[in-house]
């Protein structure tokens, strides 16, 4: 397309210049600037990075999509007017750290810049840097629109619609490098027809305005140090990356396998919730609550509404961990951060290897320095969230080894939460009782305990109405048996014990669970796994259940349970709990023992606070209970 038959564009500088103004560190501006690339083509790309940077940023880009770092560091002579607000890359600070801030360049897919330089060196166009030398570069960076407004906005109307907001730069060193800029500009239009410039959205006008003044002679260049190329560590990503390192990794596989990647701003999202459901669940096992698709509609409605209320169109991780923590639990939450952290694509690029925190830079020799990026996106605001940690291996092994096999005791709120629910399921068993002893008559002065619709509709010829009659239950029910996991591994649930009650509110307990010892959750806490229990209450004491020789013709773990509850049951119904009706062992088994069992499905109870009840945590002694709850956690 020749000069004359371009269209008018208000990015225009001149007949053979365009300024493509952009947000940096955003993945949609990056998708819309290589669309705009690709269906505007040019012969020359400049970029606003100083001409040092060249080859180090080139040389990166091309070992995309393995991440990597250009840093450039002050000349020890130059003391910086302006300095981050950083709080270390550690927990202490250090004071020998150097008040320069250095500045780098992140050769992150996610970036505009980054992504135009991809499209040039694909196309084989000429690359332009055009800022000026800076020794203390002091960036410039502003509350903008969310950039996804570009998937249904030309990047000319987002631009133009952001104009009015953008106020003029009140740094000299900036003035400087527009000034700097513009003169380049004016040297490249000698020798290209049509130059494309990728700048920042918040020099687009002003840069205009020095493209138009003109200055004969350009601003002096400072003295700089060469740049330096640095690999980074995989927790690193996620302060070098604009959008999180795991939506990073989903642009960079569908740029692989040539997939679309129109939509991967919150397609991405939905893919993060799941792939962290599939960690959660492979790490817990059977301890992890069922996260069913409903659940997870309900946390992505929440992170919507979240985001709505900070007026943006794209969620940032606070606020999914935020909802994933309030509807699916810590641990959750904890496996949602982890994976949005994981970047898949890694390949030893033989640099050395830096650490990057929040505004500063860790380097392979432990200095660490302050630094400033070179492409600044939206400001960040750093938001704490209490979460409870998993303790780490060598905490466990330490406690495990501190442990007191000879004092046991559990966690009285999870206490009182179980024998509610017992409760629960022994009025529920009466009430299963009492309407088996239920009949109707006719209606003649009263209408007893409710119109009978059935039986009224069966005599309608007659016009008589039938009403229930309910006589009361007759005794009471001292023993209910849960039985969370049938048929149950033995492997699986290798403790096997009888509790008995501290107080008169308490139940006679016997279960068999899983290994406390393997998953310690604090200094004298462990935590286990019912696969089964029985509740005697009043509480009685009985012999153990699980060493008593009048049980030993049982052979399964949950017959031994059941046969238990049967002998030490002084009524003659026992409520029973379970995923399904009683098998023809565990009738051969109260037929025994002249009981009658009444079965409550499993499936007529809320599966998430059945998945909770489960968990019983084992303190090591009662002394533990003081700080106990600093240490456990939702699931």
């Amino acid at each position: 397309m020749s000069t004359k038959d371009r269209p008018i564009s208000p990015l225009s500088l001149g007949p053979r210049i365009t300024c493509l103004p952009v947000v940096h560190g955003s993945g949609n501006c990056a998708l819309a600037v290589r669309k705009w690339l690709l269906e505007n083509r040019c012969d020359c790309l400049a970029v606003e990075l100083p001409d040092s940077f060249r080859t180090s940023v080139l040389e990166a880009v091309e070992h995309l999509p393995t991440p990597s770092l250009v840093l450039q560091p002050c000349q020890p002579s130059y003391q910086s007017s302006w300095t981050p607000p950083s709080e270390g890359v550690g927990e202490e600070e250090d004071d020998a750290a150097t008040e320069e801030a250095w500045s780098y360049v992140p050769i992150d897919p996610c970036q505009p810049v980054i992504m135009a330089m991809r499209v040039a060196i694909g196309e084989h166009w000429p690359v332009e840097f055009c800022d000026m030398e800076t020794n203390g570069f002091q960036p410039l960076a502003s509350v903008m629109p969310d950039p996804y407004a570009l998937k249904t906005v030309p990047i000319e109307k987002f631009a133009t619609a952001i104009l009015p907001s953008v106020s003029r730069p009140f740094q000299e060193q900036t003035e400087q490098r527009l000034q700097f800029i513009a003169w380049r500009l004016r040297q490249l239009e000698k020798q290209h027809k049509h130059i494309v410039l990728i700048c920042s959205i918040l020099h687009w006008p002003w840069l205009r305005e020095a493209y138009y003044e003109g200055s004969h002679e350009p601003p002096v260049h400072d003295s700089v140090l060469p740049p330096r190329s640095y690999s980074l560590t995989p927790n690193s990503l996620a302060f070098l990356f604009g959008e999180l390192p795991f939506i990073t990794g989903l642009y960079e596989r569908a740029r692989a396998q040539l997939e679309d990647d129109e939509n991967l701003a919150i397609d991405g999202v939905k893919q993060l919730f799941l792939s962290a459901r599939s960690s959660y669940l492979q790490d817990l096992g059977k301890r992890a609550r069922r996260i069913t698709p409903l659940l997870l509609t309900q946390c992505l409605k929440y992170t919507r509404n979240l985001t709505l209320f900070d007026h943006r169109m794209t969620p940032d991780l606070y606020t999914m961990t935020v909802a994933a923590q309030q509807i699916l639990g810590d641990q959750y939450a904890i496996h949602l951060i982890e994976t949005a952290r994981d970047y898949p694509f890694h390949e030893d690029l033989g640099l050395p290897t830096a650490t990057l925190g929040i505004d500063q830079l860790r380097l392979p020799d432990g200095d660490r320095v302050s630094v400033v990026s070179r492409l600044p996106g939206q400001p960040v605001s750093w938001r704490s969230l209490e979460l409870r940690r998993r303790p780490e291996p060598e905490d466990r092994e330490r406690w495990k080894t501190q442990w007191n096999p000879y004092s046991q005791c559990s966690w009285p709120p999870e206490d009182s939460l179980i024998e509610s629910f017992r409760t629960r399921v022994v009025d529920r068993a009466k009430a299963l009782l009492g309407a088996d002893l239920a009949r109707s008559e006719k209606f003649s002065t009263s209408i007893k305990d409710g119109i009978d619709i059935r039986e009224t509709i069966r005599h309608w010829y007659d016009g008589d109405i039938y009403v229930k009659v309910m006589p009361p239950s007759i005794g009471t029910i001292d023993c209910c048996v849960m039985m969370f996991d049938t048929p149950a591994d033995p492997r699986d649930y290798p403790w096997r014990t009888t509790w008995f009650a501290e107080h008169k509110e308490e139940s006679t307990l016997a279960f068999f669970a899983s290994d406390f010892a393997e998953e310690l959750v604090g200094p004298g806490i462990a935590l286990a796994t019912y696969g089964g229990a029985m509740f005697l209450y009043p509480p009685v004491p009985i012999p153990d259940v699980w060493h008593d020789p009048r049980l030993d013709f049982a052979t399964d773990l949950e017959d031994r349970l059941l046969a238990a509850a049967c002998l030490h049951s002084r009524e003659r119904q026992v409520a029973l709990l379970s995923p399904k009706p009683p098998t023809a062992s565990w009738r051969r088994i109260a037929k025994r023992f002249h009981k009658q069992l009444v079965h409550i499905p499993l499936s007529k109870f809320n599966e998430a606070m059945l998945q909770q009840l489960r968990m019983v945590h084992v303190l090591n002694g009662t002394e533990v209970r003081s700080y106990a709850e600093h240490f456990i956690r939702k699931a």
